[in-house]
């Protein structure tokens, strides 16, 4: 009975670190100051590769279906053959702050003194 949903969870975590690894490395690409549509076609292909090693599974949470979103943003775009590099660049780029964004908004802190901040001195 375990063995099973402890496969289901190893194969659940191998889907989504190579989500997170082929999402950053589209990122890092995309904010680079020089960078080069082609270069990152030709990147986002051979990441590809390794992203298809793994089997696919059914995602709940929001920052995880959206980064299989954004994977999926990224190899569409990458399989259209336009020549708008830079128009292709600006929308990938708003998606992965977006991602980024989600990502920061998911981490919790909990306040340290949280009376002090009703404090009006009476």
């Amino acid at each position: 009975m375990y063995k099973s949903f402890d496969k289901k969870r190893a194969m659940r975590v191998k889907y989504v670190r190579a989500l997170e690894k082929f999402v950053k490395a589209a990122i890092n690409i995309l904010k680079r100051a020089d960078f080069d549509f082609e270069r990152f076609e030709e990147r986002m292909k051979k990441n590809a590769n390794a992203l298809k090693k793994v089997d696919p599974v059914v995602l709940d949470s929001t920052y995880t279906k959206s980064l299989e979103d954004f994977a999926n943003l990224v190899l569409q775009t990458v399989d259209t053959n336009k020549d708008n590099s830079e128009d292709k660049r600006e929308i990938l780029l708003k998606s992965a702050n977006a991602l980024e964004k989600l990502k920061a908004n998911s981490s919790y802190k909990k306040e340290k003194h949280p009376k002090k901040i009703f404090e009006d001195g009476y």
